[in-house]
Parts: C-alpha cells; sequence; structure tokens
C-alpha cells in the first residue's frame, strides 16, 4: 500500500494500525505548510523549528485521538495554531513578521511603480496586522495566507463557521480603517 495515494485519514488509520513508519508521509505532507503558518507567528528560525517538532511529536502522540471522519488538516493546523500561541506566550517580544509573505490581498500585473507601491504597503499591512486584536490577526492570517475555507478556520480556532465570516469582515475594516488613518497623517 503506497501512502502516497492515501488521504490523511487513511494514513492515520494505517499508522494507528501499527505502520508508525508511514508517520513520515504525515511529515513530509505537512513540513513545508506548517512552516510556512509558523513564519507568521515564530520569527527566530530555530524556534521555529523546535515547534515544528514538538508539533509533530504531539501529533504522533494524539493520533488515537483523531476522529477519522473529520477532515486532518483542520486537526493538524489546530495543534500547531496552539503551539504557536504557546510559543509566543513564552516570547512575548516576539512579533508576526510577514516580510517575507507573499501578500495575497493585493495580486496586480507586475509594475515597478505598483511594486514598489505594494512593498510599502506590504509593510504598513504588516505593522498595522500586528496591531490588530489576536482575533481578528488569526482570522486574517488563516484566510489569506494559508488560503483556508470558513469551515477550516472555525475547525482551527473552534468558533462558529458564521463567526469566521464575520471576523474576516471586521477585521478588514479594521485593516482598512488603520491604513487609512496611516495614508491621512502622512
Amino acid at each position: 500500500m503506497n501512502p502516497e495515494n492515501l488521504s490523511d485519514e487513511q494514513i492515520v488509520c494505517v499508522v494507528r494500525d501499527g505502520s508508525q513508519e508511514k508517520y513520515r508521509e504525515i511529515i513530509h505532507r505537512y513540513q513545508s505548510k506548517l512552516t510556512h503558518y509558523l513564519r507568521k507567528f515564530i520569527v527566530n528560525s530555530d524556534e521555529l523549528e523546535d515547534v515544528l517538532q514538538d508539533i509533530f511529536i504531539k501529533v504522533f502522540k494524539n493520533l488515537h485521538n483523531f476522529d477519522e471522519k473529520k477532515k486532518f488538516s483542520s486537526w493538524i493546523y489546530r495543534i500547531a495554531h496552539n503551539e504557536a500561541i504557546n510559543s509566543l506566550k513564552k516570547k512575548s517580544n516576539q512579533h508576526i513578521d510577514i516580510d517575507e509573505v507573499e501578500y495575497k490581498l493585493f495580486d496586480e500585473e507586475f509594475d515597478v511603480d505598483k511594486e514598489i507601491d505594494r512593498g510599502i504597503l506590504h509593510k504598513r499591512v504588516s505593522v498595522v496586522l500586528s496591531e490588530l486584536k489576536p482575533d481578528y490577526r488569526e482570522v486574517l492570517i488563516l484566510y489569506y495566507f494559508e488560503e483556508l475555507s470558513y469551515v477550516e478556520i472555525g475547525d482551527i480556532l473552534k468558533i462558529p463557521v458564521s463567526s469566521v465570516g464575520t471576523m474576516i469582515k471586521r477585521g478588514k475594516e479594521k485593516l482598512k480603517a488603520i491604513l487609512d488613518k496611516d495614508k491621512n497623517d502622512e
């Protein structure tokens, strides 16, 4: 049975049935995704690697708690989210650094002037995102940067799907208000 042809949920069942070496496929599938996600919360790469390792250990130890009728990606992202928040609590001087992240809200054809403007706006958005309440910041990051669905975000943050849409809308409004205020102050 080739693990590459199995769904995440099927691999979990195989691992729980005793083929623990198949867990490598889960690591292979999620290592870069979770690293990308964690970069928005953890700046230090050594710390990020430690948190990532802790996530995979916690996931492995708790595979028996996973309900294979649900989506594995939401479950693992929830664990990653909790570990990132715990890491931030331990290091209260950490901040979200999104300078390395492609900002997907502003997807325009390449133009030098537009790219310069986008770079300036990107830096402003990075600063503003770090000023938002964590609830709004988290939902915007999951939606725009991780491109997760409302249902997945609801599962990860343990909030109703209807609240996800409301939080995204309010977060965007707050983000825009701060950006507009900063623009008017210049």
